[in-house]
């Protein structure tokens, strides 16, 4: 095993690779965010940008490659690190001992991530797999009008809105974390970071959680 392999196999190793690629996540759902705002404009732009997307189709799947490759490095290296933590304290901690040496972010991230990524499954499954092979893959690019119908349904719309919530937490804690691996935790900086954090994180889901709120109660369409 290489010096490169036993570094990232190392606590440090895998906290740093936890860190590099929540960044990268985080940057992307600042893109994700962006062309999902475009659904607030209604139907014409949307389709637009959905169809302009596919006439990049390549790249988009070199691109996803690369994306799913990120989340799955960040999944296994975040399950690892939860499972060698519970290895090092086999035993529970005294009665509230636990907020000395942790927080309930924290000590709840593997809970939370858990629900993202269940989220993250059933959004694929509902709107990616659609997108590019399904219902409105073949709707003559009436892409808007598929998201539109997906949440109207009061069941998958209640559960968006609770992920993004718990998404909320989750990026919170997250990209604390990931400026405290590359030494931002000084009393100088990390106040900045925990207030961007904390902004970053609430924008994105509240943002996220307006669209299914806003098909569901407020969007006039026929679908």
């Amino acid at each position: 095993m290489s010096w490169f392999t036993k570094a990232l196999n190392s606590s440090i190793g895998k906290k740093f690779v936890m860190a590099l690629t929540g960044i990268c996540l985080i940057l992307f759902l600042i893109i994700h965010m962006v062309n999902n705002l475009t659904l607030f404009a209604g139907p014409e732009l949307f389709n637009t940008v959905v169809k302009n997307l596919d006439g990049i189709k390549p790249l988009i799947r070199v691109i996803e490659v690369i994306l799913a490759s990120i989340f799955i490095l960040h999944i296994f290296n975040g399950v690892k690190l939860w499972l060698e933590n519970k290895k090092a304290r086999p035993e529970p901690y005294a009665v509230n001992g636990s907020s000395k040496n942790s927080t309930l972010l924290s000590r709840t991230m593997i809970w939370s991530g858990s629900v993202v990524f269940i989220f993250l499954v059933i959004h694929l499954r509902t709107m990616w797999i659609s997108f590019n092979f399904g219902e409105a893959h073949h709707s003559d690019h009436k892409y808007y009008e598929f998201v539109a119908k997906s949440f109207s349904d009061p069941v998958y719309s209640v559960f968006y809105i609770v992920a993004m919530i718990i998404l909320g937490f989750h990026l919170n804690h997250g990209f604390q974390s990931a400026f405290q691996t590359f030494g931002w935790n000084n009393t100088k900086y990390f106040p900045i970071v925990e207030k961007v954090g904390f902004f970053y994180a609430w924008i994105m889901a509240l943002l996220f959680a307006a669209i299914p709120v806003y098909f569901l109660f407020f969007y006039g369409g026929n679908v």
